[in-house]
């Protein structure tokens, strides 16, 4: 019997070339623009022609390539730098409509809280990067747009809710983008694009305006990158802007360090344990690589269990309900017909069980002593970042009925909301591709405070697994 013809994966999506970009990183294109050997106004171009040709990708929300944002003054760590930012935060002069249908913004009059931090950094902003609605879905693939497609395989997802500013990051385009993270929106779609994705700690950087009002703020800002090297220089930048004296100094971190660290390893998610293949297998590599170095591993429990995943659900439809209640402070033409069935369903999912949310936010509020007792023994912990590999396009459309979407996402999105409630700090890094293709993510938390730690765990892990790279093979 002949065996079957095995079917070829479709050719990666990316726009590297020869131009001034090449496949430099946001410090080296800083430094080139530095001592004169390419200029910010030619980056951006480089970058906006790079954008149009992988348009296919569906990454961009807004493009501004004919008048970017360019820094007012010389300097900055990154000047020069082209980027983008996510469609929910405010740029002077774009518009924002936070990823739905629902809303017709007009240009924003000013400068979000958290934009003026970015841009204190020098880069150069051209446009806005795509994103599902409102940032609910862990895959950006809204209803009333073309799907953000995965740059390593066009037919699968490229995560959420910062999709745009991943698909863009790995493809190419720029080699950082701002995303922030609720529930994993760095972190997920840099485990789908092959990045590293950092969110910081609750309070690290400047809290977006909205994020200021929340009962629990669970949002943290930040970028996705190709390289270490360039989220330690870009957190060394933001915190030159604004430092939270409450919190302890990262500075910029050069690479790993010399002291031996205790890491504690979770492979049990809120439903069980991680089944074996390609998730586990990660995971474990990063382990054995870390021991290898002279570090600690030890395998402990998950401290919660599957109310803390319920609890989070009950406030994912909290903030669903104050944004369909409240859209139309935001955009008098608020339209809250025309939101998606997953933001409708989380609404009324929340309406059926409002009454339980006092217990709801205390428990929630009461996780991060938790996570202090269990896991603050440890300079570290390793785990996973998703509960399965990353899916094809569809699974986890907001068109999907809303009971099986939920339980896909409980699946799916298993392990990093966590980190969002406690407040403390998580880092994606790639570590592998599977049989697809497609990149594999493992994750490192730590306390509140200790984003220096990941960052130089994740130098250590780069230096010893190179990062697999969508233009090479």
């Amino acid at each position: 019997m002949t065996p079957a013809a095995k079917i070829p994966f479709p050719p990666r999506i990316h726009a590297f070339t020869d131009d001034a970009l090449g496949e430099h990183d946001a410090v080296a294109l800083a430094e080139l623009v530095r001592t004169g050997a390419v200029g910010a106004e030619e980056l951006a171009a480089a970058a906006a022609a790079r954008a149009e040709q992988v348009e296919e990708l569906a990454a961009v929300a807004y493009p501004s390539y004919s008048t970017p944002l360019s820094p007012e003054e010389r300097g900055g760590a990154f000047y020069g730098v082209p980027t983008f930012v996510k469609d929910n935060t405010d740029v002077a002069g774009m518009p924002t409509n936070q990823g739905t249908a629902a809303f017709h913004a007009t240009q924003a009059r000013e400068h979000g809280p958290y934009t003026r931090q970015l841009l204190s950094t020098g880069v150069t902003v051209l446009g806005k990067s795509a994103m599902p609605e409102f940032g609910f879905n862990a895959s950006t693939e809204p209803p009333h747009a073309r799907p953000t497609r995965n740059p390593w395989h066009p037919g699968y997802s490229v995560g959420g809710s910062s999709g745009g500013a991943a698909a863009l990051v790995a493809a190419g385009v720029v080699p950082i983008a701002h995303g922030n993270d609720g529930g994993g929106s760095i972190r997920i779609p840099a485990a789908c694009a092959g990045l590293v994705g950092l969110k910081p700690s609750r309070g690290r950087h400047v809290d977006a305006g909205m994020t200021r009002a929340l009962p629990i703020n669970i949002v943290s800002e930040g970028v996705l990158t190709r390289t270490v090297r360039d989220t330690a220089a870009y957190i060394a930048a933001a915190e030159r802007y604004w430092r939270n004296p409450a919190l302890p100094p990262i500075g910029h971190v050069e690479g790993p360090a010399a002291r031996r660290m205790r890491i504690a390893l979770v492979l049990d998610n809120l439903a069980g344990p991680v089944a074996p293949g390609p998730i586990r297998a990660a995971v474990e590599k990063v382990a054995a690589t870390l021991e290898s170095s002279g570090h600690s591993v030890e395998p402990v429990p998950l401290p919660f269990d599957a109310r803390l995943e319920t609890d989070f659900l009950h406030y994912w439809g909290l903030l669903a309900a104050v944004i369909t209640t409240t859209g139309r402070f935001l955009d008098r033409r608020f339209e809250a017909g025309r939101v998606d069935d997953l933001t409708t369903g989380l609404r009324k999912l929340f309406m059926r069980r409002a009454l339980h949310t006092p217990l709801t936010l205390y428990r929630l509020r009461a996780a991060a002593d938790i996570y202090q007792r269990a896991l603050g023994p440890f300079d570290a912990v390793l785990l996973p970042v998703l509960g399965h590999t990353t899916p094809e396009l569809g699974l986890l459309s907001p068109t999907v009925p809303f009971d099986e979407l939920i339980d896909r996402l409980r699946t799916y999105v298993a392990f990093t909301p966590i980190n969002n409630i406690t407040g403390t700090p998580a880092i994606a890094i790639p570590a592998g591709l599977t049989a697809e293709g497609l990149p594999i993510g493992v994750q490192l938390a730590a306390t509140r405070g200790n984003e220096r730690t990941l960052l130089e765990l994740a130098y250590l892990v780069e230096s010893e697994q190179p990062f697999p790279r969508l233009n090479r093979p």
